[in-house]
């Protein structure tokens, strides 16, 4: 399926805001939301359902899903901005109108949950879309940064997901941010994925992209370490790391060594274990995450990987 790219984005231009998944915890964070996307210069268009309430899900089914094909289909809209993760994104898959998404290409961003659109559009429409932070938080200069070279000010190539610069001082080293080289090597592949327990949970469905020769991309949040190892092994047993060229993990956010197990393996050999057997060159430590500064990743662009010099690099735009 040939790679569709959104145009990109310019101030004066209308943002949809969908809430696909989890409703936010506070009501009042839609205004936020709505708030923190017209600083950056944008217009604001609510989906007819953003406010809904179902339970944990931002309202029904149906009309989390109408919302998004809505969006789609509105020429008035230009991109589309998802409010919050959580959970419910992937129940909305087989109600989402993909031969629309081709003919009216346009940016989506989200990421955890959203990893479920991404992968899903992805597969059935080709088009390029952006795992990057929702719009329900305030946003540090560094993700604004990562936002505006992907969206609407785009270059290639360029370094992703690098850590943020570190003032180096006597007797102090950078502790929270720093890429680790698992297994050493060079790969180049169009990335794909996202949250770790969602493209678990996509595996024997048919919404998960054939990942051969891509650059995946993983991260995830509050798993233990044996869950995360659980979700690993999943993959690999499913076949679906089969034939994939290079893996650069993101951030694990409060991930930690389950009270259950006496006994922990350390989190880089988890993460390292399965490529290592396959071959296949992998970093841990990216800014892909659930992290205030937080890379944008276009899903579906061509990308470098360079494991032992622990770099990233996006080697065409996401956008048109």
């Amino acid at each position: 399926m040939p790679l569709l790219r959104p145009r990109r984005l310019a101030a004066g231009q209308t943002i949809g805001l969908v809430a696909p998944s989890s409703a936010p915890n506070e009501p009042e964070r839609i205004r936020f939301a709505t708030e923190t996307i017209e600083s950056l210069g944008f217009r604001v268009k609510p989906g007819a359902h953003v406010s809904d309430r179902d339970g944990y899900l931002a309202g029904t089914d149906a009309g989390r899903a109408a919302d998004l094909n809505a969006m789609f289909a509105d020429e008035s809209v230009d991109a589309i901005w998802c409010v919050r993760g959580g959970y419910g994104a992937s129940r909305l898959l087989p109600a989402l109108d993909f031969t629309l998404m081709q003919r009216a290409p346009k940016a989506l961003i989200g990421y955890s949950d959203i990893t479920a659109l991404h992968m899903a559009i992805q597969r059935h429409a080709g088009l390029v879309t952006f795992h990057g932070p929702v719009a329900f938080r305030s946003f540090t200069s560094y993700t604004v940064d990562a936002l505006r070279s992907a969206l609407w000010a785009p270059e290639a190539p360029i370094r992703l997901a690098a850590p943020p610069p570190f003032e180096k001082r006597e007797g102090q080293v950078d502790w929270d941010n720093r890429v680790t080289t698992l297994v050493p090597g060079r790969a180049r592949g169009r990335l794909l994925g996202g949250n770790l327990c969602l493209m678990s949970h996509l595996v024997g469905t048919p919404y998960l992209p054939d990942l051969r020769g891509g650059i995946l991309f993983l991260e995830d949040v509050e798993e233990a370490y044996y869950r995360i190892d659980r979700m690993l092994t999943q993959l690999w047993l499913s076949g679906a790391l089969a034939g994939v060229a290079g893996v650069a993990f993101g951030k694990f956010t409060q991930c930690d060594p389950s009270p259950f197990f006496l006994q922990n393996r350390p989190l880089e050999e988890i993460l390292a274990e399965r490529f290592r057997a396959l071959g296949i060159p992998a970093v841990s430590g990216l800014m892909i995450g659930h992290v205030d500064d937080q890379a944008t990743v276009p899903v579906g662009c061509l990308a470098e990987l360079d494991a032992d010099a622990g770099t990233l690099t996006l080697l065409e735009p996401g956008v048109t």
